[in-house]
This record gives C-alpha cells, structure tokens and sequence, in this order.
C-alpha cells in the first residue's frame, strides 16, 4: 500500500485541492483529482528528502523558546543599530565559524535559525559541511559570537539529529 500511496496525505490533500480550484465534483474532476493525488506523489518519491530521526523532542522545545528570544533581542539591537548608525556605524563583518554538525536535517534547521534572527545571514557554507560563512550586522566580539552561536544553536541541533 505504502508504494501506490508513498505520502497518502499529499495525495489527499491534491485531491481535495483538486475538487476546491475547480468548484466541481463531477465525474471527470474526481478521476482527474484521484489521478493527480495518486500519480503526483509517486513521480516526487525520488526527490523527497531522507526522513529525520529526531531524538530529544524537550531539546527541540527549549531551542524553538531560545530562538524566540533571539529574534526579540536582536530585533532590539538590529533596530538600535540602525537608529544610532549616523553617530556610530555598525561593525559588520563576515564570521567563519567552524562546524561540528554534519547532519542535513540539522544544517537546513541551523539555516532557517539564521535567516529569522535578524542581524544575521547565512552566507555559504563549505563543500565538506566543516566551515559555515556567516555575515553579522553588528559584531563586537568574534570569539565570543561564535561561542555563542555553536552553544546556542549547534549543540542543541546536534542533540537533537545526530
């Protein structure tokens, strides 16, 4: 059953999004909407990603809280920043910070964290997963940025995928 159907959610999903753009359930939407819910997900099987296996759900909890917390803050400190750039500049600079997480799952998750803080952008990351290039709007202190950000950010994720 799992191979006709291999995300039997999608395919009801499609059929019913099928059924809703159409404003019809006539014979021929139904058949249409079934062979897009059953066909779609089969031809995608290949390109879906490797399933996580995430331990330590309570990690998860406590990072989704830190992270909220990070995003207020640094809100604070992008707008500050910006309000006070006419008197004293923002000293932005891009980070090298060296990875222990070699995870996918992890790293797409580290990605998503960055781009919702503010005041960070995930510029690159190496070919071996070893070396993330990250821009900071306003650094003050590098070492301990990047203690900050492997404590804060790539322990828990490795906690939590690896």
């Amino acid at each position: 059953m799992s191979k006709l159907f291999p995300a039997p959610l999608l395919s009801a999903a499609l059929f019913v999004l099928w059924l809703l753009l159409n404003l019809s359930v006539s014979p021929g939407n139904l058949l249409l909407g079934a062979a897009l819910g059953v066909l779609a997900p089969l031809l995608m099987a290949p390109l879906r990603p490797q399933h996580a296996h995430v331990r330590r759900p309570l990690v998860i909890a406590r990072l989704i809280g830190r992270v909220g917390l990070d995003v207020i803050h640094s809100n604070l400190q992008v707008a500050i920043g910006v309000l006070r750039a006419g008197r004293k500049p923002p000293r932005s600079a891009f980070v090298h910070i060296p990875l222990d997480l070699r995870d996918t799952h992890g790293l797409a998750a580290l990605s998503m964290i960055t781009t919702v803080v503010p005041g960070t952008v995930w510029s690159e990351l190496a070919l071996d997963r070893s070396i993330l290039l990250l821009h900071v709007f306003d650094l003050d202190d590098e070492a301990a940025f990047i203690e900050h950000f492997k404590h804060t950010y790539e322990r828990p994720l490795m906690e939590i995928f690896q």
